[in-house]
């Protein structure tokens, strides 16, 4: 099987996940107890208004024309409006997927800086004190509320040290230049130092919480690759020849470690821009995952929706890109 074959594969596949995974969403937001209109009004609003308001919203139709109208509208990019706001749920959640990307990549890097490097030293120092460290910080972290570790750090960091703040993404009136909608790189490109600083500021909290709760899997996975790496014959070879221990483990073992592991990494970080949503809300930060509590709060349907439906396009896209990368590398998994 060519690579454009296996791609194409791959892309027809997500296609009905995704579809299932959106229908799913859409009855259970219609079949579970509660009405937006009530909630959007009020309980002592008048019948007449009600029933008007729900004729508007098109909530009087059968689920299935409900459904099919959603489908269309999805086809053409249209996600409909919030029954909250009355803005176009698109515009909506682009002012807020920037901050979610943000977040998730700066944790993605924490996670990997950490994972990597205390993985590949623990596996050379096998059965160390070094070692037995890490699995014991794999394994407590690997335990933890992303939540609970996020209030102790703002508990810490915020509260006693008052060195760090605990919510937001920026103070008011300290926003970059819009350019990318990524505070740090926008604060970059325009040499705006103030904004660079709040803005790295605000980040660190929400991005170490979220970088060490997944650095664990991480970690696990390189240690147990890097030790199954170390012992084998060509490394063997390369001590005996005279090279540097950081040679052969940096060089040479991790680099064959890494092919296995990459297939996690890449569904970590699919599943970093869904999960985020637990530290977004610790912290009151400005993304997706906030909006999309604050939505279901209000049983606003559209833009329940269409939060699901990029999370869903993002996690497929990173799986997808994961996939074939590793294609790439590894033929032998085309077939």
């Amino acid at each position: 099987m060519s690579l454009k074959t296996y791609l194409l594969a791959r892309v027809l596949l997500a296609i009905p996940m995704v579809l299932i995974l959106l229908t799913v969403v859409f009855v259970v937001l219609r079949i579970i107890p509660g009405d937006p209109v009530l909630t959007l009004l009020g309980g002592k609003a008048p019948i007449e208004v009600i029933e008007a308001k729900r004729h508007e919203l098109g909530l009087d139709k059968p689920i299935l024309i409900q459904y099919i109208d959603y489908l269309g509208n999805l086809l053409k990019g249209d996600l409909g409006k919030s029954l909250l706001t009355e803005r176009p749920v698109l515009e909506e959640l682009g002012d807020r997927l920037p901050a979610t990307i943000e977040l998730t990549i700066f944790g993605f890097i924490i996670a990997l800086v950490i994972g990597i490097f205390w993985g590949a030293e623990a596996a050379r120092r096998h059965d160390s004190v070094f070692d037995v460290s890490a699995r014991v910080y794999s394994i407590f972290i690997y335990s933890v509320p992303v939540f609970w570790l996020g209030m102790v750090l703002q508990l810490i960091f915020g509260v006693w040290l008052r060195v760090l703040p605990v919510a937001g993404r920026i103070p008011p009136l300290m926003e970059p230049k819009h350019i990318t909608g990524l505070y740090i790189l926008d604060a970059l490109f325009t040499a705006n130092w103030e904004s660079l600083k709040e803005a790295f500021r605000h980040l660190l909290l929400p991005g170490v919480t979220l970088g060490l709760i997944i650095s664990s899997v991480f970690l696990r996975m390189v240690r147990g690759n890097m030790i199954l790496t170390l012992s084998q014959d060509y490394t063997r070879a390369a001590r005996a020849r005279g090279i540097k221990e950081k040679s052969v483990v940096y060089r040479h073992a991790l680099k064959n470690a890494m092919v296995p592991i990459m297939t996690v990494m890449g569904l970590q970080l699919a599943l970093l821009f869904a999960g985020a949503v637990l530290t977004e809300t610790t912290f009151s930060w400005p993304g997706i995952g906030t909006y999309l509590v604050q939505k279901i709060r209000y049983r606003d349907f559209m833009a329940v929706q269409g939060a699901i439906v990029i999370y869903a396009v993002m996690v497929v896209t990173i799986s997808i890109i994961v996939d074939i990368i590793n294609a790439w590398i590894d033929p032998r998994i085309r077939y």
